[in-house]
């Protein structure tokens, strides 16, 4: 006999668009917490959020939750140098690495960085620097999990899927407010 799943885990993914100063946002709500925050505009966005329904074995249909308004009038604050940190409850899925490095990510300060090189000796692997890297590629909750806030050991920006001009304009965003 098959174990059921509780109805929590049969939840879909409940998808809305939002405006940011970066351009538009699409946010997922699974069960009341965020489980997808990524740039419309970005061309892999689509198969980010594709790859996690179907991790979730799951449907993404349209609509807004209550997350969601709290969620954009949380960014709006963000953006507008009036909030440091989010009370969003998270759902990240990914595999035990990547959740590692993401709670890590959650560690970093606002309007600090710390290096790729950083970030994996934080997590006992100092030689995983390009895991650590691809780890935060694969980040499903942009902003909110700030893989911004990781730059390359010689100070440069490093990457960003969400593309470097973004993440030029969050760090700056942050060093302008810290």
């Amino acid at each position: 006999m098959k174990a059921r799943r509780p109805a929590s885990d049969s939840a879909p993914i409940v998808m809305a668009r939002m405006d940011s100063p970066l351009g538009p946002i699409m946010a997922g709500v699974r069960g009341g917490r965020l489980c997808y925050l990524d740039f419309a505009d970005r061309p892999a966005a689509g198969k980010g959020l594709s790859a996690l329904a179907a991790a979730l074995a799951t449907p993404v249909r349209d609509g807004r939750e209550t997350l969601h308004d709290r969620l954009e009038a949380q960014l709006a604050e963000y953006f507008g140098g009036r909030r440091r940190s989010f009370d969003i409850e998270l759902e990240l899925n990914g595999t035990a690495f990547q959740k590692d490095a993401w709670k890590a990510l959650a560690a970093i300060p606002y309007g600090t960085t710390v290096s790729y090189a950083q970030e994996a000796r934080s997590l006992g692997r100092p030689a995983a620097v390009r895991a650590v890297a691809q780890a935060n590629a694969r980040n499903p909750v942009a902003i909110l999990v700030p893989c911004h806030r990781v730059v390359a050991s010689g100070g440069g920006l490093g990457g960003y899927s969400g593309g470097l001009e973004r993440k030029k304009f969050l760090l700056e965003l942050e060093k302008g407010t810290a």
